[in-house]
């Protein structure tokens, strides 16, 4: 199943029911009085916070849900029955805006719940129409429209920790590498297509797609990526040592950043020379030494040396526990 980071739920809850006219009977008495029951109230509209980041792709190919319509009064005065309401799962991590009100709801824990909308009341029965004047009332009043509204949703994940960098920096494999994630991997821009999680020593760490130069006007793959590290508590730059300016890819990310939102470049971070192997120990060397200039924390990794990637998790637990 795709991907899905945001969406449009069209949500309306449900109408009240109508009130009645109806007459209290008893043996050897007939229309002994008004006795039409109110309608019930319509059903709420419910949104709550799952842990699972592909809870919205399954309202991909239906977008209008509605909740339950109450019944009409029922005789001998008894209230119709409430209609049911409706309860939708959105991710941890949501924003979700009413496109009518322009009230903003976020989600930034398990089980978190609000309702969004409510239902329409229920009518009057004729009941509550008799008077002095109008002993035989014939009037009642129909149920109330439940509120209804356009919903965006989007998804900003959460995360300890979310990987940057180019297209093609390592991430997927390093993350593959680092917990039980299976993110696809290639030797092609782009792989990554959508953000992967994986669970690291009780940590949760993101795979970002890849940054170009302009991700920030919407370039690439940018924009639709680059707010799921608002959230993130710490950057992992990946700059492959493949690259012929670690400065100039290192710039390059870190602008995209600042040009997508300021807070996202104040963020702690790491910088994390991938492809270990692609270098001799003379060049990576210097390598640290040109990238400690940026970052107090730069460390070398290599996904296919043991050695390496032993005592590059070692030290992203301690950096984490840290942040």
């Amino acid at each position: 199943m795709a991907f899905v980071d945001e969406i449009t739920l069209h949500l309306k809850a449900g109408a009240g029911g109508n009130g009645i006219v109806s007459w209290l009977h008893e043996k050897g008495k007939e229309f002994m009085g008004p006795a039409g029951g109110d309608g019930g109230k319509g059903g709420d509209v419910y949104l709550r916070a799952v842990r699972d980041i592909g809870r919205l792709a399954s309202y991909r190919y239906g977008n209008l849900f509605v909740a339950g319509r109450a019944d009409s009064g029922q005789r001998k005065s008894r209230h119709g029955k409430n209609g049911k309401d409706l309860e939708l799962e959105v991710p941890v991590g949501s924003v979700v805006t009413n496109k009518v009100t322009g009230r903003v709801y976020e989600f930034l824990n398990e089980g978190e719940r609000y309702m969004v909308l409510r239902g329409g009341r229920g009518g009057l029965g004729n009941e509550h129409f008799k008077s002095s004047r109008n002993v035989r009332p014939m009037e009642f009043t129909l149920g109330k429209a439940g509120e209804e509204a356009e919903f965006y949703v989007e998804l900003r994940l959460i995360a300890d920790a979310g990987l940057i960098g180019f297209p093609n920096a390592g991430k997927s494999s390093l993350l593959n590498e680092l917990t039980a994630a299976r993110a696809k991997v290639g030797s092609y821009a782009f792989t990554t297509l959508e953000p992967n999680l994986g669970a690291f020593r009780g940590f949760i760490l993101a795979d970002i797609p890849g940054l170009i130069e302009g991700a920030g006007e919407g370039k690439g793959l940018g924009t639709k990526f680059l707010r799921h590290i608002a959230r993130t508590k710490l950057l992992l730059h990946c700059i492959s040592l493949e690259e012929k300016s670690l400065l100039r890819a290192y710039k390059t990310v870190r602008d995209e950043l600042t040009a997508h939102a300021p807070e996202l470049a104040k963020k702690q971070e790491v910088i994390v020379l991938t492809k270990a192997d692609m270098r001799e120990a003379k060049d990576i060397k210097k390598a640290i030494t040109v990238m400690k200039k940026k970052s107090k924390h730069v460390r070398v990794v290599s996904v296919i040396d043991d050695v390496l990637l032993k005592k590059f998790r070692d030290a992203l637990v301690t950096i984490l526990k840290e942040f």
